[in-house]
Order: C-alpha cells, then structure tokens, then sequence
C-alpha cells in the first residue's frame, strides 16, 4: 500500500510540474501573438513611440518562484507523511530548482 501511494504522489507531482511549465508556455505564447497583433494594427509612424509599459507579467520571474515554492511545500509535505523518501523528495527538488 505504501508503494501504491508513493507512485500516486510522485505521479501527482510531476502532473503538477508539467502542467504548471505547459500554462507557462501558453501564457508566453498567447503574449507573443497579441504583441505581433498590437504591432500589425498599429499605424506607421517615422518615429517609434517610447515603451514605458514593463516586461510581459508571463516573464515575471516572481510568478516562476512562486510556483516552485508551491510545488517544493507540496514535496516537503509528501515527504512528511512518508510517501516519498529523502532520496525521492532530494531528485524532485533537484529537478524543481533546476
């Protein structure tokens, strides 16, 4: 039973990894292409208009980290009721941070 769990936990984590780096890549994406729309619809000017606007919110780096917090608590919590073991918990976070 114990194996059952672990192979469920380890499965929900890395659901949750790919899904969480797949949403990444849609947002990034769909910036990308209402940027080139704006850019299209935009009249011609002899002169480029200042950009004042800041990155994209997709490039946030404060999102990225807090969804690895998220994701590493979730491990830690995994690891606390003993579904994964230290090794375990240790290569999920690996691959997490990177």
């Amino acid at each position: 039973m114990p194996g059952l769990l672990r192979g469920i936990a380890r499965t929900a984590v890395i659901a949750g990894t790919a899904t969480a780096v797949s949403n990444r890549v849609s947002r990034r994406q769909a910036g990308r292409w209402a940027s080139e729309d704006q850019r299209q619809a935009e009249p011609e000017y002899d002169e480029e208009p200042a950009d004042d606007e800041p990155q994209a919110a997709a490039d946030d780096p404060g999102d990225a980290m807090s969804q690895r917090l998220a994701q590493l608590k979730d491990l830690a919590e995994l690891k606390s009721q003993g579904v994964l073991t230290d090794a375990e918990f240790e290569a999920q976070k690996q691959q997490i941070l990177g």
